[in-house]
């Protein structure tokens, strides 16, 4: 699962990615007085992206599907929404941390109830968690029913007097977006890389064979579970940041379906595959929702196209071109020949002279 992948892959990612951060430079030319408003897609995106990176933890590098990851998206947003002033901006020093704090104790205490099970029980766990709280959250007066609360400011990112970040601009706020995936990213990539994510690649591929060997495989996807929902809270909360709400329905399971599919569209396992997914769901989304009503059906109908040409999803053409792939497969039985050739010759005996 924790290959090294080709120059290549580095490259298209930085590519897209200095073209996603010069969007305030060429967006007006392109889209002109659409340019604030493909703003704030590309602002959903880049959260929505990191929303998918953290199920991806969970997913593409544990082997664990969860269909309650909604959950800590919703969590994060009703945080920062019950946790705000009514008359004056929260401060990000404060409000950040204690979402992260929240996140981490309600997914602490989930994941150790849910962390047992397997396979499909794993998934209808997570999905019944999510739909209880989901259910909870509807029917309280506290939460606004629902009808959701309404967040009347951002918080501030400001030091005594002075602003670091005005987070009220909508660009500012996209580059503040754009910088907390950057970091996501980062993390995770140093994290699969790291001891751990060793351990938890070992975990995806044979649980029962690293017990064996004396791992505590329980711990290690226990903290997984708590760092994924952390991830998942931090993009719910810069969600709620982007519309000024949070909604009952940012923790259905339908939420937790769309960001599934996101990951199933970019690549699972991949960590970049899943920004990928998420722009290319949006972007798809965009194009049907203004071509039919009847959007879902071809949004369901790329799905499984998606699942049966591409089952590395989007990241996998850029890892293994099908041109690539074709050669190798041509070179494969040279290779074999070629190894067979040197085995037999290295059980050959050798006559003495």
């Amino acid at each position: 699962m924790l290959h090294r992948y080709p120059k290549r892959v580095a490259i298209i990612m930085l590519i897209l990615t200095a073209l996603v951060a010069a969007f305030p430079l060429w967006g007006e030319a392109v889209f002109g007085t659409q340019a604030n408003f493909m703003l704030e897609k590309l602002t959903l995106m880049l959260i929505l992206a990191l929303f998918a990176m953290s199920l991806d933890l969970l997913v593409g590098i544990v082997g664990l599907v969860s269909l309650g990851h909604a959950l800590f998206f919703g969590l994060g947003a009703y945080t920062l929404a019950l946790a705000s002033p009514d008359f004056s901006p929260a401060s990000m020093w404060w409000m950040l941390p204690l979402v992260m704090g929240v996140s981490a104790s309600i997914g602490l205490f989930i994941g150790v109830l849910v962390i047992r099970t397997k396979g499909i029980f794993f998934i209808m766990t997570t999905l019944a968690f999510g739909q209880m709280l989901y259910y909870f959250i509807s029917t309280s007066q506290f939460a606004g029913g629902t009808d959701g609360v309404f967040i009347m400011f951002r918080p501030s990112l400001a030091i005594g007097e002075r602003t670091l970040v005005d987070l009220d601009n909508p660009y500012s706020f996209f580059y503040f977006c754009l910088g907390m995936l950057l970091i996501g990213y980062f993390f995770l990539r140093w994290l699969t890389r790291s001891y751990f994510g060793q351990v938890l690649d070992g975990i995806h591929d044979n649980e029962h064979r690293m017990q064996a060997l004396g791992y505590a495989t329980s711990g290690y996807k226990l903290i997984a579970f708590v760092i994924a929902g952390v991830m998942a809270a931090i993009a719910g909360m810069l969600a709620a940041m982007q519309y000024g709400f949070a909604n009952p329905a940012q923790l259905g399971w339908h939420t937790s379906g769309e960001v599934l599919m996101m990951l199933i569209l970019g690549g699972m396992g991949t960590i970049f595959g899943p920004i990928l997914g998420a722009f290319a769901y949006e972007i798809l989304l965009f194009i049907y929702e203004h071509a039919t009503t009847h959007w879902p059906i071809l949004m369901g109908l790329t799905i499984i196209a998606a699942v049966l040409v591409l089952p590395r999803g989007i990241a996998g053409l850029i890892i293994a071109p099908p041109w690539q792939r074709k050669r190798n497969n041509d070179d494969a039985p040279a290779a074999k020949k070629e190894q067979a050739s040197e085995a037999v010759q290295s059980t050959t005996p050798r006559k003495e002279g």
